[in-house]
C-alpha cells in the first residue's frame, strides 16, 4: 500500500481523548492546567517523569497516554491550550459506604466520599513540578444503583444548597449532582448516580461532563479580557466620533486630524491583535460546550435546576459579552477606516485644487513670457533689418554710379519684409 504520510497519525487521532472503561463504584480526580507556548515541552517532560514512576498502559505519545501508578490509573491528554490529568480508582465508593455504615451514619454514603486521600501518592506526584496553571480540579464519585439516592443531609454536606444542580442524564440512565463551586480543598465535586449505565456509558458520560466543564471554563477566559478592555473601546469610540465630526465640519487642520486618526487606528490595531485569538477561542469553546450539553440528553428533576439551565445562564451571557466586544472592535475598525478614507479624499481634493491653481499660475506665466518673447522677436526683426541694411549700404558704396542714400532707403522695406517672412516661416515650421 502506498499510504499517505499522515494516515497512521489520523487513525490514531480518532482513538485519543477517551477514558478507559470503568463501572460503579469508582472515584475520579481530574486536574486541568492551562499551558503557555513555552510550557508545552515542560508538560511532555512532566508526563515522561511520571511514566518512569509507573507502568505504561497506553504508551505516552504527543497528546495522549495512560499510566498505571499503583492502584490508580492516570489518563493524560494534551490539548491546544490545556492539558488534563485524570486519575481513576475503582471500588473507592464501596469502601467509603462501608466505612459510613460502620460508623453508624444514617446515610448510606460515607462523609469521606470526596476525600482525595485514596489517590495518594499519585496525586502528589502529579502536583510536583506540574507545568502550567490549574484552571479546574474536580473530584468525581460514581456510585452504583444499590447505594440509592443521597439524602437531603448528604446533599447539604457536600454541596451548597442554594446552588445545587441535580438532573437526569443519558435519558435517565444516570443522575448527576453538583454545585460547581470551588471547595476549601481546592476541588469541585461531582456525584454521578448509576441508574442503568452499561458497558462504555459510564466512561462516556464522565468524559462528556468533564469536557463540558473544561470547555466552559476555557470559554470564560475571554470574559475578563473583554470586561477589562471595554472602557478602552468606549474611549476610542468617543474619540472617533469627535474626529469624524471635526472632519465633517472642517474645524481643524487636515494634517493634525490625520495624525490623530493614525494614532487612533494604531491603538485599535493593537487591541484587535491582543484580543482576536482569545475571542475566537471563546466562540469555539462555547460551541463545543453547547455540543457536549446536547449530547448529555438532560432531563429535569422537580425542585432543582438542571445542568442545561446552569450552563446557559452563566455561559451564554459571557459569550454574548465577548461577541459584543468583538463586534464593537470590528465596527470601530470599519468606522475608523471610513473616516480615514474620507479625510484622505478631502486632502486629495485639496491637493488637486492646489495643483490646478499651480498649473493655472504656470499657464499665466507662460502666456506673459510668450508675449514678452513675441515683443522681443518684433524688436529682433528691427535689429536684424538694421544690420542687414547697414551691410547693404556698405556694398552699395563700393558700386560706382549708384546713389547710396536712395538705394539704402529702398532696401529698408525689402529687408524688413524678408526678415519678417523668414520669422513667420520658422514659426510655421516649429508649429508643424
Amino acid at each position: 500500500m502506498h499510504n499517505h504520510p499522515l494516515r497512521a497519525a489520523l487513525a490514531e487521532e480518532m482513538h485519543l481523548r477517551r477514558l478507559p472503561r470503568f463501572a460503579a463504584p469508582c472515584r475520579l480526580v481530574q486536574i486541568v492546567t492551562v499551558l503557555e507556548e513555552a510550557a508545552a515541552d515542560a508538560a511532555r517532560a512532566h508526563i515522561a517523569t511520571l511514566a518512569e514512576q509507573g507502568r505504561e498502559i497506553v504508551p505516552v505519545a504527543g497528546k495522549y497516554g495512560v499510566l498505571g501508578l499503583g492502584p490508580v490509573t492516570l489518563v493524560w491528554e494534551r490539548h491546544t491550550e490545556f492539558a488534563t490529568y485524570t486519575l481513576l480508582r475503582g471500588g473507592a465508593g464501596d469502601a467509603g459506604a462501608e466505612a459510613g455504615a460502620a460508623a453508624g451514619t444514617p446515610s448510606r454514603y460515607a462523609p469521606s466520599l470526596f476525600d482525595p486521600g485514596p489517590f495518594e501518592p499519585a496525586l502528589s506526584a502529579i502536583f510536583k513540578d506540574l507545568p502550567g496553571a490549574i484552571i479546574r480540579a474536580t473530584q468525581i464519585a460514581l456510585v452504583p444503583r444499590a447505594a440509592g439516592d443521597p439524602t437531603p443531609d448528604d446533599l447539604e454536606r457536600w454541596f451548597a444548597s442554594e446552588a445545587t444542580i441535580l438532573c437526569d442524564v443519558a435519558d435517565g440512565a444516570g443522575r448527576i449532582v453538583s454545585d460547581f463551586r470551588l471547595n476549601p480543598d481546592g476541588y469541585g465535586r461531582l456525584l454521578v448516580l448509576d441508574r442503568g449505565l452499561e458497558r462504555d456509558e459510564p466512561a462516556q458520560l464522565v468524559m462528556r461532563l468533564q469536557e463540558l466543564g473544561n470547555y466552559r471554563n476555557m470559554a470564560l477566559l475571554g470574559l475578563p479580557l473583554a470586561q477589562r478592555l471595554t472602557p478602552s473601546v468606549t474611549d476610542l469610540e468617543s474619540r472617533l466620533a469627535h474626529l469624524t465630526q471635526a472632519v465633517s465640519e472642517r474645524t481643524s487642520e487636515d494634517d493634525r486630524l490625520l495624525d490623530e486618526l493614525t494614532y487612533l487606528s494604531a491603538r485599535l490595531a493593537r487591541l484587535v491583535a491582543e484580543t482576536r485569538y482569545r475571542m475566537s477561542a471563546t466562540r469555539a469553546y462555547a460551541q463545543l460546550s453547547t455540543d457536549r450539553l446536547a449530547s448529555l440528553r438532560i432531563g429535569g428533576v422537580r425542585g432543582y435546576q438542571t445542568l442545561g439551565d446552569f450552563t446557559e445562564r452563566r455561559l451564554v451571557p459571557a459569550v454574548r459579552t465577548c461577541d459584543s466586544f468583538s463586534a464593537r472592535l470590528e465596527d470601530l475598525s470599519q468606522r475608523a477606516a471610513w473616516t480615514s478614507e474620507l479625510l484622505r479624499t478631502r486632502i486629495d481634493i485639496a491637493l488637486s485644487k492646489q495643483n490646478r491653481d499651480l498649473l493655472l499660475s504656470m499657464d499665466r506665466r507662460a502666456t506673459v513670457q510668450l508675449r514678452l518673447q513675441q515683443t522681443v522677436e518684433g524688436l529682433s526683426v528691427v535689429a536684424i533689418s538694421y544690420y542687414l541694411v547697414s551691410l547693404i549700404g556698405y556694398l552699395l558704396t563700393a558700386i560706382p554710379g549708384v546713389h547710396h542714400d536712395v538705394a539704402t532707403a529702398a532696401a529698408v522695406p525689402v529687408v524688413i519684409a524678408l526678415v519678417a517672412l523668414g520669422r513667420w516661416r520658422m514659426h510655421k515650421h516649429l508649429a508643424a
